[in-house]
């Protein structure tokens, strides 16, 4: 119920357009019976021969019930719809104001093709919620209410017969198949997710099953799955029109009831018989409002499970909130130092620390390495202070401003990174580049481009990801955006690993000489050209095992001294 009240409330936003719709839809529903009941007294009164005006009357009533229903279903829909629709612009807002602050970490948490089915197949779920939901129970309750009250006048036994119709085909029957289809529901969206998953995967993963010969075997999986979310819709079609079906049929079966106890009072003269076909009309007009209440339990099912798959995304701890409220800031027009204090931390669901009891200095305008085997958690290091993730425990510091405080907008902006990992858009080179700064001329983008070694030309594309591109290609692409960024901070995370020997010197060549005034923070596997850093820092399990300049540790003969003489071996 939590995840439903959050969707409450952002319907309730649209006030205005819901009163309107609700308005507009108890018209329309009362001008129908009204139609409905001036044509039964109408039929009835005509065959009694009544005076000529008499007559006109109730064919100027007819008419004017039919004008005023017309009108009111339009304003119905028109209003209706508009909610509809600015409810789905505010979910849609609400959901990315969410997400957006965990983006860097969300896919460590969910595959891509499960986030796809709850980003655009969740929320299009929602679009139901307002119009087959939340709405007909309201429109039916206040329609079959007035009307109930209506007929009391001629009849209370047809009152309390409409009553229990309302019970029976409004309350009880949805209810008792939402119970029955309540449990297949939640396969159904599961098995959905999971199609939608697996599809993505097997795109993405096309070419090395095609290598490895497995496409078939993948390809039968999801045919597999494919068929039994399809079978499943099938069933909830059909169990929606056998609901359909037995609720028509207990509508229909009130409406007889009405004519055969009509009959009977007409005859013990406790009912006028002119008033006989007009309660009976009215029985059939008003119980077209409850033919709705069928798709209440479905729609209300596919509701709450698509806002439970989205609120799962998007509950984080307080802390993810805390972030979006704080400020803090640090100088821009100088390097900035970081301390770290004490610092511990561990990915989300592992009780195995990444990074423990952690101390560093990183000089303002100081040159730093961090190395280490693989797992030790170097690019870690680097998240922490992106802001990927907060410490568990003890303090990080930019500039004396702990990095908690400080908004990821402002951080990221004074950062220039090179990640492991670097996006690239379907586009052009310039649109690519031009990324990290808007303002960024073409000449000035043609000289990154040369310092990179890319002989590319800006209007060279690239396709999504960079499939067109070599892995050099790529790194060299997100070292140009680094370049002119403009940031007086530098966190590369293996940026040269896919290059030459001959460009890699002549990139960091130019870094160390035109940027030498800006703090820079290499991760690295290889031990080569760590002789001009300001100092290394080498790490191992989580824990810093050493630090020093390249001369320091290998007169240490330690563990890097160890680290050295492996590669200098195995190269």
């Amino acid at each position: 119920m939590t995840e439903i009240k959050s969707v409450i409330k952002l319907l309730l936003m649209e006030k205005m357009d819901i009163v309107l719709s609700v308005l507009f839809g108890f018209l329309t529903g009362i001008a129908a019976v009204g139609l409905f009941a001036s044509s039964g007294y109408f039929i009835t009164t005509a065959a009694l021969l009544p005076p000529f005006y008499v007559l006109t009357i109730f064919v100027a009533m007819l008419k004017l019930f039919s004008v005023a229903r017309a009108f009111s279903r339009y304003a119905e829909r028109y209003y209706s719809h508009r909610a509809t629709f600015t409810f789905l612009s505010n979910v849609r807002t609400y959901f990315y104001q969410r997400l957006e602050p965990l983006a860097p970490t969300l896919f460590q948490r969910y595959r891509s093709g499960d986030l796809l089915a709850r980003i655009v197949g969740d929320v299009e779920s929602l679009q139901h919620f307002f119009l087959r939901v939340w709405y007909p129970p309201i429109l039916m309750v206040f329609v079959f209410f007035a009307t109930i009250v209506f007929t009391l006048f001629f009849s209370m036994e047809i009152a309390f017969l409409l009553f229990i119709g309302v019970l029976l085909t409004g309350f009880i029957i949805p209810f008792l198949f939402l119970v029955r289809q309540k449990e297949k529901e939640a396969i159904v969206r599961d098995k959905r997710g999971e199609l939608s998953t697996e599809a993505t995967e097997l795109l993405y993963g096309f070419v090395d099953l095609k290598l490895f010969q497995q496409l078939p075997k993948k390809e039968r999986e999801l045919l597999v799955l494919s068929e039994f979310v399809i079978q499943k819709q099938k069933q909830r079609g059909a169990e929606e029109a056998f609901s359909h079906s037995i609720n028509h049929s207990v509508c229909l079966f009130i409406s007889w009831c009405v004519i055969v106890i009509g009959v009977l009072l007409v005859t013990t003269s406790e009912l006028d018989a002119v008033f006989l076909a007009m309660l009976v009309l009215v029985s059939l007009a008003v119980f077209e409002n409850a033919v709705s209440m069928t798709e209440v339990p479905s729609y209300y099912e596919d509701s709450r499970k698509a806002a439970k798959r989205l609120s799962t995304i998007i509950d984080e701890s307080p802390s993810v909130q805390i972030k979006r409220i704080k400020q803090g800031s640090f100088p821009t027009n100088k390097a900035p130092y970081i301390e770290w204090k004490q610092v511990t931390f561990s990915y989300p669901g592992e009780a195995r620390p990444a990074l423990k009891d952690i101390n560093l200095l990183f000089p303002a305008r100081s040159k730093t390495a961090i190395v280490g085997p693989s797992g030790s958690g170097k690019s870690t290091v680097l998240s922490l202070l992106l802001k990927m993730y907060e410490p568990n425990d003890g303090k990080i510091l930019i500039s004396g401003e702990n990095v908690n405080v400080i908004e990821e907008e402002y951080l990221w902006k004074q950062i220039n990174p090179v990640l492991q990992s670097n996006h690239l858009f379907y586009g052009t080179v310039q649109e690519n580049i031009r990324l990290a700064n808007e303002d960024v001329s073409d000449k000035e983008i043609s000289d990154v481009l040369s310092v990179v070694n890319l002989p590319f030309s800006l209007e060279t594309k690239v396709l999504e990801k960079g499939s067109n591109l070599s892995g050099g290609e790529k790194q060299r692409i997100a070292i140009a955006r680094a370049l002119i960024k403009g940031g007086k901070l530098w966190l590369l995370d293996e940026p040269t690993s896919s290059i030459d020997t001959l460009t890699e010197r002549r990139i960091y060549h130019h870094l160390f000489h035109k940027y030498k005034d800006d703090t820079m923070i290499f991760v690295s596997h290889r031990l080569t050209g760590l002789e001009q850093m300001d100092q290394i820092v080498v790490l191992d399990r989580g824990q810093v095992v050493e630090t020093g300049t390249f001369s320091e540790l290998m007169k240490k003969k330690g563990y890097f001294y160890e680290m050295k003489q492996i590669e200098k071996s195995v190269f």
